[in-house]
């Protein structure tokens, strides 16, 4: 039968062959090594242990120090970032040139060498697999940050080689360092003491490491044994059991303790409820019934006015059906009344129109006997007239004298020459004799209306 594997040892071993790979330096590191035959593989929660470390207990990179070097051969100058250490040495000289922040100078590449280092704040990220004092696994996440204080102290003691990542190694031993003492802290707590109060972690982490890197001793002094750094902020973010069985047995008392106040008070809520709501049913109830007897009383009071409003409006329809019967009858007698004067009108107007139909036929008799009085008399007046024009001319015709037939011919002689056409040739005529008879006069006419007559002209 195949024994249990120990997961904590594994995890334990695996730790130490990373820990190996990054305290090598950076021109020392190639692929990780191979496991020993034998070494049991991690597997399970040890491979992710593992890829979470690669992602988050890597130190990022940060790249080596923008660094500008100008010149040529022995003349050279390195001009350095105003954020970045530096220190130069010349070979024989017992003490640096140049140290300090930002600093540049001449640099000849066959006596001088030099070293920067940044000058910003470095993070350290922290997972501690530590052992309670009940002998559980707790996972401890924190975080340090830390900067150079003292660089002509922190570049004698630390190395800071790796040309792709100076603070790598620093960094890696700090962490260490971190999670030894965290270790350490946790192993005299309990559980609940870590979970609950992480501040006597934070105050054993924050002297441990001060203590390495800032080399305070008794009584505050400082000397060789720093390391010349400055220990910022030491922060812990999370405890987590690594048992899932022991996460939730701490969480049962008060999840349980949590349900029974929630289930009390769900039972309060539910009695309270229950409470209010018969007390609502039966003001409800009381306020329905109270609702039925009013909507009684007003039903009862809308029918008794309904009864009176139906019975006087019976009464005014019969009066008014009384009242419209004798209008009706005293409309049909006055229609009556009306027509019978209107017939003896008409009667009355048919006889007057007789009469005077009768006076116009006599007007008209007598107007035209007047008439034909009028055209008798007019017609014998008229015969009586000619009669007497007739005397009247043959009176005159007897009675006319040569001198009037004169007067009479020399009137129309005018109309008499101008009916005659126009004279083409002029005859004299000499008329002689006695031109005083009348005889003779009108012979002697009738011999020139002779003579024009006769003319070319005719």
């Amino acid at each position: 039968m195949a024994a249990k594997s120990n997961s904590y040892l594994d995890q334990v071993v695996a730790q130490q062959a990373e820990l190996e790979e990054d305290l090598r330096p950076g021109f020392a590191r190639s692929a990780p090594a191979p496991v020993a035959a034998g070494a049991p593989s991690p597997r399970g929660a040890l491979a992710k242990r593992a890829a979470r470390v690669g992602q988050t207990r890597e130190h990022t990179p940060q790249g080596p120090v923008d660094v500008r070097v100008t010149g040529f051969w022995r003349w050279q100058t390195v001009l350095v970032p105003p954020n970045a250490f530096v220190v130069h040495t010349r070979r024989g000289a017992a003490e640096p040139l140049h140290i300090g922040l930002g600093v540049s100078f001449r640099f000849n590449p066959a006596t001088d060498s030099y070293l920067v280092v940044p000058g910003a704040i470095q993070t350290i990220l922290i997972n501690a697999y530590c052992i309670c004092r009940e002998l559980q696994g707790v996972l401890v996440q924190g975080y340090v940050q830390w900067i150079i204080d003292d660089f002509a102290t922190a570049y004698r003691k630390l190395d800071f080689s790796d040309p792709e990542d100076p603070m790598r190694l620093v960094n890696v031993q700090l962490r260490e360092q971190a999670e030894a003492a965290i270790k350490d802290k946790v192993s005299t707590m309990a559980v609940r003491d870590v979970l609950s109060d992480k501040q006597p972690i934070i105050e054993e982490l924050t002297a441990r490491l001060r203590t390495v890197a800032e080399g305070a001793g008794e009584a505050g002094a400082r000397g060789d044994r720093g390391l010349g750094l400055s220990i910022v902020t030491v922060q812990i973010k999370e405890a987590v059991v690594s048992s899932n069985t022991l996460w939730e047995n701490l969480q049962k008392p008060y999840r349980s303790e949590q349900n029974r106040v929630a289930r009390l008070a769900e039972l309060e809520a539910q009695e309270a409820v229950s409470t209010r709501e018969a007390a609502a049913g039966r003001a409800a109830e009381e306020r329905r019934i109270e609702n039925d007897r009013e909507l009684a009383d007003l039903r009862a009071r809308n029918d008794a006015a309904r009864f009176d409003r139906e019975s006087a409006e019976r009464l005014r329809r019969t009066a008014r059906e009384h009242d419209v019967d004798r209008e009706v009858a005293d409309l049909a007698q006055q229609t009556a009344l009306h027509a019978l004067r209107l017939e003896r009108d008409k009667h009355a107007e048919q006889l007057e129109n007789a009469r005077l139909q009768q006076e116009l036929r006599r007007l008209q008799l007598e107007a035209e006997l007047a008439l034909a009085q009028a055209k008798t008399r007019a017609a014998h007046e008229a015969a009586l007239l000619e009669l007497e024009r007739e005397r009247v001319g043959i009176d005159n015709a007897n009675a006319r004298t040569d001198t009037t037939v004169q007067a009479q011919l020399i009137e129309t002689l005018p109309a008499i020459v101008r009916d005659l056409p126009a004279p083409t040739e002029l005859k004299s005529v000499q008329i002689g004799g006695d031109t005083t008879g009348l005889a003779g006069l009108v012979a002697q006419l009738s011999e020139i209306v002779a003579a024009v007559r006769h003319s070319p002209q005719s």
